[in-house]
């Protein structure tokens, strides 16, 4: 089994905002919850943040199509 998971720094890398920013998105009520809350702090799964941004900041959605 791949489980791809995500941090707050993973989420700030893939969306290319300030680590500020990361935690007041992190916080908001749409946002998904963790799955998981460890020591470094909350982590996500990747494809549920993927669906918030797909649905959220849609222009920030990954292309799987190759050129």
């Amino acid at each position: 089994m791949d489980l791809q998971l995500m941090g707050a720094a993973e989420i700030q890398e893939r969306l290319g905002i300030s680590r500020q920013r990361t935690y007041i998105l992190i916080s908001r009520r749409d946002f998904p919850a963790p799955v998981a809350t460890l020591k470094m702090g909350n982590v996500w799964l990747k494809d549920d943040v993927e669906a918030w941004i797909s649905a959220k900041r849609p222009h920030l959605q990954e292309t799987t199509e190759e050129a």
